[in-house]
C-alpha cells in the first residue's frame, strides 16, 4: 500500500512538473498558461493531447515535433522528472503529513524560479506574490516554534541579501532578495541562514563548473535563484539534520546545545 502510494505521489510530480514548467516559461512573459494553448517552440503548431503526456509524449516521439520534426528540449521531460523525484523524497522524508503539504509550496515555487530564471534571468513578483501569502498561511495553520520565527526568518532573508546588493553595488539581484525574503517565511531563522550558506556553495561550485567548460564566461550574469531554491528543499527536508551533524562533528559534541542556542 505504501509503495502505491509512493508511486502515486511520484507521478503526480511528473504532472504537476510539466505545468509548473509551462509557468516558468509563460509567465516571465505574461503569457496566459491557463487558457493559451501549448505549441510547438519551433513551428508553432498547436499540440494536441497526445502531445502532452508528460514524460511519454517525449519518449514516443523521440524527442521530436510530430510536425516539423526539429528536436524539442530535453529540459522539459528533465523537469517533469525531477518534480516526480523531489515530490517522492519528501514523502519518504515527511510522510503524509502537513510538513508534506509545505514540501509541496516549495518545491512547486522552486520549479518555476529555476525554469524562469534560467530562461530569462528573472524571478517575477507575481509569483512571490502567490508564495508569500500561502508561506504565510500554511504557517498560521501549522507555526513554527515559536511562530514569530516566521518573521525573523523573513526578515533576515530579504535583509541579508539587501545588504549585500548595496555593499556590493548590485552584486546580486532584487529577485534573489524578494525570494530569500518569501522562503524566510516557510523556513524560519536558522533554515534561512543555513540556504544562503549552501546557496553560495551551489553557486559557487555550479558557476565554476560552467567557467571551466566554457559554458559561460567570466562576464556573462549567472541566475543565483535556482541555487537558492536548490538549498532551500535541501534545508527544508535535511536542514536540522546537517546542522547537528555539523556542530557534532566540529564542536566535539555540543550539537544539540549549540544548535537549541540557534
Amino acid at each position: 500500500m505504501e509503495l502505491l502510494q509512493a508511486l502515486n505521489i511520484f507521478v503526480t510530480g511528473i504532472i504537476l512538473g510539466s505545468f509548473l514548467n509551462v509557468v516558468g516559461l509563460r509567465l516571465p512573459k505574461n503569457i496566459p498558461f491557463t487558457t493559451s494553448r501549448s505549441a510547438c517552440p519551433h513551428c508553432t503548431t498547436p499540440l494536441q493531447e497526445r502531445d502532452l503526456i508528460p514524460l511519454f509524449s517525449y519518449l514516443i516521439s523521440k524527442g521530436k515535433c510530430r510536425h516539423c520534426q526539429l528536436s524539442i528540449s530535453i529540459t522539459y521531460p528533465l523537469i517533469e522528472l525531477i518534480t516526480g523525484f523531489l515530490f517522492l523524497l519528501a514523502y519518504i522524508n515527511l510522510g503524509l503529513s502537513l510538513e508534506f503539504a509545505g514540501a509541496i509550496l516549495l518545491i512547486s515555487l522552486a520549479v518555476v524560479v529555476t525554469v524562469s530564471d534560467i530562461n530569462y534571468m528573472l524571478i517575477p513578483n507575481k509569483l512571490l506574490l502567490f508564495f508569500a501569502p500561502s508561506f504565510i498561511i500554511f504557517r498560521t495553520l501549522h507555526p513554527l516554534q515559536p511562530w514569530y520565527d516566521s518573521i525573523y526568518g523573513a526578515l533576515a532573508g530579504f535583509g541579508i541579501i539587501f545588504v549585500i546588493i548595496v555593499l556590493s553595488k548590485g552584486g546580486m539581484g532584487a529577485g534573489d532578495m524578494k525570494l530569500l525574503g518569501t522562503l524566510g517565511i516557510l523556513l524560519g531563522l536558522k533554515l534561512t541562514l543555513l540556504t544562503l550558506f549552501l546557496a553560495t556553495l551551489i553557486g559557487t561550485v555550479v558557476s565554476l563548473t560552467l567557467l571551466s567548460f566554457k559554458v559561460i564566461g567570466r562576464k556573462d550574469p549567472f541566475p543565483f535563484g535556482p541555487s537558492i531554491v536548490m538549498a532551500a528543499v535541501i534545508s527544508y527536508l535535511f536542514g536540522f539534520d546537517l546542522l547537528q551533524f555539523y556542530f557534532e562533528t566540529f564542536f566535539l559534541g555540543g550539537g544539540e546545545t549549540i544548535v537549541s542556542f540557534f
